[in-house]
């Protein structure tokens, strides 16, 4: 907490006060685009339960919950492919037991058989822990038990007050997120530019990326779900086409997160200042906002898109098929899923772009176009042995990408350097399964193995596994690579030319500085921490839990996967 005294230093009360344009003091009461004010009463809306409603109490929650004992799940947003036996690997949809989440950007957690580190950004929690917890109980009296509970709990509190409570969940944090985006846009980024000594238009951008067009359309969000709220009977709200309305308008999202991960560079740049630290925390005195770092209202975004699409799964729960909201709530949950998977996608897209360029830098005597002309995401490697007609076999080290599956051969005293051996574009190749024994055309033994053969010419590849589950992967993930190019093109998913040129001009740059001795991989996962034996722990959640609360981890800043030690341990300059 900064004094008075400190505050200052910097400017003199008067100077900070908010002055609207007609030199009035403005009212800290919300302004609609009609100029009417609605006083909302943030200590009311925080009463229940601040703490999960303040940015950053999420993780919190999910701290509390793990060490309270509660049996914590998440379910995966996309694929984590991995080799490294100290990861998790996961296929998007399976749920994992959160098992240890101190680290916030690696959590320890449970799959199948399998305890292992996994980057925290690519999961989201279950909306309802207590749903999970009864489910997992592993005595069938208990279960019983609990059924019998939740009956007389259903009978006790009507569908009706179900919905209630999850329309005013919604209302009341929209409201809420409101309050943080007016903070944000008068309390740090009014007052920042009246200091142009110590912000740059470039800082500023950097910094608070398009939040005020955010706030600009949250406020018209807002005043559609207000007008569709029904205050003496909340559960006939009528909500779901507000969503439907404003669906296109969401997009904005995309590159507020986008721009998230150097907005917390800069900001984390200028921090190590101790007068931008008074600074920030000046303004958000003079505001009265919450106790709450900067970097933790900027995170509220990142976090708010992901939310809405579990806010609206958990209102389709609770809104029967005969109400006349169904079919806009239920079509407005599939827009919003959408809306979230895309930016999700595309933001994960452009981190990994740059490790991909990184490697390409890497690969020694590369040719031919850019890998990321192309291909945007890694989605298998590993080792094959590539057979000709002629019945030569060729041991290489091949990358599967989207669009392309690159060709490499290991040198012969140094395993870890890479030399380009060639490509194939994936997108007129077909996909061939061949059973062990005698191949008819190419009258050779095979074991393990399976074909690419080109749509459009007579070329045929014939590949060959060590193992029969090798072979099972690499089908699989020539399966997922059309898969996954067939979702982009749906999604409308690309990335810019600036952005794919940006991220191979940073890595030839990091290349070139970087000696022998300097290319190292990437930093491995915290140690795992002592937990207790899952059989002791509760699998019940603290009653202080909001039932109808939402948890969401929406892409937290983390390190760079461990996936990629893979590539840094192929790759050259490497003692």
């Amino acid at each position: 907490m900064v004094a008075r005294g400190e505050i200052a230093r910097f400017w003199s009360l008067e100077s900070l006060h908010m002055v609207s344009s007609d030199g009035g003091t403005e009212s800290s009461a919300l302004v609609d685009d009609n100029g009417s004010e609605e006083d909302y009463s943030y200590e009311d809306l925080c009463q229940a339960n601040p703490r999960y409603l303040q940015p950053g109490g999420e993780q919190l929650a999910i701290n509390e919950l793990i060490s309270d004992g509660s049996v914590v799940c998440a379910e995966a947003l996309w694929d984590h492919v991995t080799m490294d036996d100290q990861e998790l690997g996961f296929k998007a949809g399976d749920v994992i037991q959160v098992l240890e989440a101190s680290n916030k950007d690696w959590w320890w957690g449970r799959n199948e058989d399998k305890e292992a580190w996994f980057p925290a950004s690519f999961v989201r929690l279950r909306v309802n822990q207590e749903e999970l917890s009864e489910n997992s109980s592993s005595s069938q009296g208990e279960e019983l038990e609990e059924d019998a509970g939740r009956s007389r709990h259903k009978h006790s509190e009507s569908k009706h007050q179900m919905r209630t409570n999850v329309i005013q969940e919604i209302m009341n944090t929209e409201r809420v997120y409101i309050k943080h985006l007016k903070d944000i846009c008068e309390g740090y980024i009014r007052q920042c530019r009246k200091h142009t000594g110590m912000f740059t238009v470039a800082q500023l951008a950097t910094i608070f990326g398009n939040i005020e067009d955010i706030y600009k359309f949250q406020r018209k969000f807002l005043k559609d779900l207000e007008k569709q709220y029904n205050k003496e009977e909340p559960h006939l709200s009528e909500i779901g086409s507000c969503f439907l309305q404003h669906q296109e308008g969401f997009a904005i999202y995309s590159e507020y997160c986008n721009n998230h991960p150097g907005a917390c560079a800069e900001l984390s740049s200028l921090m190590k200042q101790g007068r931008y630290r008074h600074f920030f925390e000046a303004c958000r005195l003079l505001q009265q906002m919450i106790d709450i770092a900067i970097d933790g209202f900027l995170l509220t975004p990142v976090q708010k898109i992901c939310k809405y699409p579990l806010q609206l799964a958990e209102l389709l729960k609770y809104t029967t098929q005969e109400h006349s909201d169904y079919n806009n709530i239920k079509a407005a949950y599939e827009a919003m899923k959408n809306v979230a998977c895309l930016i999700n996608e595309r933001k994960r897209k452009l981190e990994s772009i740059d490790k991909i360029a990184r490697w390409q830098v890497s690969i020694v005597g590369w040719e031919g176009l850019d890998i990321l002309d192309r291909s945007s995401e890694l989605i298998h490697s590993g080792e094959l042995t590539r057979i000709t007609k002629q019945g030569k076999s060729q041991q290489r080290t091949f990358f599967l990408f989207d669009h392309q599956l690159v060709s490499c051969k290991k040198d012969l005293l140094r395993r870890d350097m890479l030399y380009y051996r060639g490509r194939m574009d994936m997108d007129d190749m077909q996909l061939v399964d061949l059973e062990d024994g005698r191949d008819k055309d190419w009258n050779l033994n095979v074991k393990n193995a399976f074909k690419l053969v080109s749509k459009t010419t007579d070329e045929v590849h014939l590949f060959c596994a060590k193992k029969q589950e090798d072979k099972a992967r690499w089908l699989q993930a020539c399966r997922d690579e059309r898969r996954r190019v067939q979702e982009d093109r749906e999604m409308g998913m690309e990335i810019s030319e600036n952005q794919k040129k940006l991220a191979m001009l940073n890595a030839q740059k990091a290349g070139h500085g970087k000696s022998k001795a300097g290319y190292s991989a990437c930093p491995a996962a915290p140690p795992p921490q002592s937990l207790h034996p899952v059989h002791q722990r509760h699998v019940t959640v603290p009653a202080s839990v909001p039932q109808q609360q939402v948890f969401a981890l929406a892409e937290p800043r983390r390190k760079p996967s461990l996936f990629w030690h893979t590539f840094n341990k192929l790759t050259p300059f490497r003692k």
